[in-house]
């Protein structure tokens, strides 16, 4: 006997939107699609109130004189929109919301391996944020999102516990994430899919996951040592008590550094995901960007030391480091060479979600190129501390992950939704985050290269320093509005937009021959994969009835 499942986008047809209404359908959820749509729901609204933190920092820096908050004032300003977005928004970002939802999907599951410990994430999660919710409530920290001791140890009179607490419990929901993740591509591939077949956003995904798990225990127990010293007064990072405040910066960063390509691995495979199906054409190397994940990966545990240039780590380790974090930047390379072979004689679309690519391409590259002059021992010396670093950390965290990230959101709305968007405020939205970015963020390597350093909420009285400081301003309130923009269409869209089709590009993935929105299970049948990832031949089959459904499966 044989079942064939035929996708459809009916309002009728029962999916994972509409099957329950009540509240405790979705708090009590184990439908990793539900669970990702409330990681969405959280992160958006951290998002918001950490971006609300560095419009604050912007109105400071206005004028060269200290004379909206005061320097403390200030401190906790910066500090706590670090803690925010760093923590609670881009780390979580696409694994939590694009990853959840799709990675089942992508490899023909019914769900992820583990159901019930994927809905203890997203509350492990949120008992980590609600600790640093209360921190910012209760005063906030003032010590930098860095927390470097003695000061964060002993000396702080802010919030460093209760934000300590929140950053050690929101790490163990990236692990149990990570973990799910790992378990479910390794044991829920549907027949045919091999590891040759998955689509380049499931190995970043899976990279990303191998991260998670190594990664994330060394920072619970830095801050644990922080949160002991803090209470107890025991000699590990305070010199005064026999302490070494280095020794933190190096536990500290060898999960920080990794922690980067947490945020930036999973956004560079929805770029892969763009870029093939937008382009029509299979990604140029499939197989060394896939490994070009798992080795940015690896070596992403082994250049921490090229942010302790200036401290008493020795000069010929600082050298080891600047020639391995020159080495880590081959991967990237592999990565963007390849999207751009890609894009040549590609049958090109510039809808909403490629022009986000193109945008995570012109920033990412930016931001890359920047870092290999900080992986220089001599440049980092001058550079070190000052705007250039908070230019080069935004064009990689928020230009290149934020880009990922909302290229992603555009791209798979209507399989999360059921519906398409305005393409004309789409449109609109990419433009002004990448013209908003790089207002805001250009004109901090300029000033961080004449020595504007960071951390600092007045500085001197120099019109050209004052120009570019206005200039980054006005950019984040363009950039602000970008932001809020897709926010606004994607809401207007749940009720008024065209209802979307099973596969409205069309694209290659497995994700786009379930029903849009998806049912609870995803598929009415096993999927069998029987074509190459990234097979547009098999698409046109498809769409022609010249082969059979991908979820044809013989019971």
């Amino acid at each position: 006997m044989e079942a064939t499942a035929v996708s459809t986008a009916t309002e009728s047809r029962e999916n994972y939107l509409n099957i329950n209404y009540g509240w405790k359908s979705w708090l009590f959820t184990v439908d990793h699609k539900r669970i990702a749509i409330l990681y969405l729901a959280s992160i958006t609204f951290f998002f918001f109130i950490g971006g609300a933190y560095a419009g604050a920092v912007r109105l400071e820096l206005l004028t060269p004189a200290g004379d909206l908050v005061q320097a403390d004032t200030y401190n906790r300003l910066f500090t706590m929109h670090g803690v925010f977005m760093v923590f609670l928004v881009l780390i979580p970002s696409i694994p939590a919301t694009l990853g959840n939802f799709l990675l089942p999907l992508m490899i023909g599951a019914k769900d992820l391996a583990f159901p019930r410990i994927n809905l203890l994430s997203w509350y492990i999660y949120m008992l980590g944020a609600a600790c640093i919710v209360y921190a910012a409530l209760a005063g906030g920290v003032d010590t930098g999102w860095t927390f470097y001791p003695p000061y964060s140890s002993i000396y702080s009179n802010s919030q460093v516990l209760a934000a300590g607490v929140g950053i050690f419990i929101a790490g163990f929901s990236s692990i149990l994430t990570g973990l799910n993740f790992i378990v479910t591509v390794h044991t829920m591939r549907a027949p045919g899919m091999t590891w040759f077949r998955m689509p380049l956003f499931v190995w970043a995904t899976y990279a990303t996951s191998i991260i998670q798990i190594l990664g994330t225990p060394v920072i619970a127990v830095t801050v644990l040592a922080l949160a002991l010293e803090r209470l107890f007064h025991i000699g590990i990072f305070d010199p005064k008590m026999g302490g070494d405040p280095v020794l933190f910066q190096h536990l500290f960063w060898f999960y920080s550094h990794p922690a980067v390509y947490i945020m930036i691995l999973p956004a560079m495979g929805v770029i892969s995901e763009l870029i093939a199906n937008m382009t029509r054409k299979k990604i140029f190397g499939y197989k060394f960007v896939a490994f070009s994940s798992l080795a940015i990966a690896i070596f992403g545990f082994l250049v921490w030391g090229h942010h302790l240039f200036t401290s008493s780590q020795s000069v010929y380790a600082g050298i080891v480091f600047s020639i391995l974090s020159y080495i880590l930047g081959v991967p990237s390379a592999i990565k963007t060479f390849n999207w751009t072979a890609t894009l040549y004689k590609g049958s090109m679309s510039y809808e909403t979600p490629m022009l986000y690519a193109f945008g995570f391409l012109g920033l990412f590259v930016i931001g890359g190129m920047t870092g290999l002059f900080l992986a220089a021992l001599g440049l980092d010396i001058h550079l070190h501390d000052t705007y250039f670093v908070v230019a080069h950390f935004h064009y990689i965290m928020v230009g290149g992950v934020l880009m990922g990230y909302l290229g992603g959101l555009h791209y798979w709305w209507p399989k999360i939704s059921g519906k398409m968007y305005p393409e004309f405020w789409g449109r609109l939205s990419a433009l002004f985050v990448f013209v908003g970015f790089n207002l805001t963020f250009f004109p901090q390597f300029l000033l961080g290269y004449m020595g504007m350093p960071r951390r600092y909420h007045a500085y001197p009285d120099d019109t050209l320093w004052q120009v570019l400081n206005v200039m980054s301003t006005a950019g984040a309130s363009v950039l602000g509005v970008g932001y809020i923009l897709p926010m606004l269409y994607f809401a207007w869209s749940m009720k008024y937009g065209k209802t979307a089709s099973a596969n409205p590009w069309p694209a290659s993935g497995l994700e786009w021959q379930a029903a849009s929105p998806p049912t609870t299970f995803n598929f009415d049948t096993t999927p069998v994969v029987t074509w190459e990832a990234y097979d547009f031949n098999h698409v046109k089959e498809l769409k022609e009835g010249n082969s059979a459904s991908p979820q044809e499966q013989t019971v």
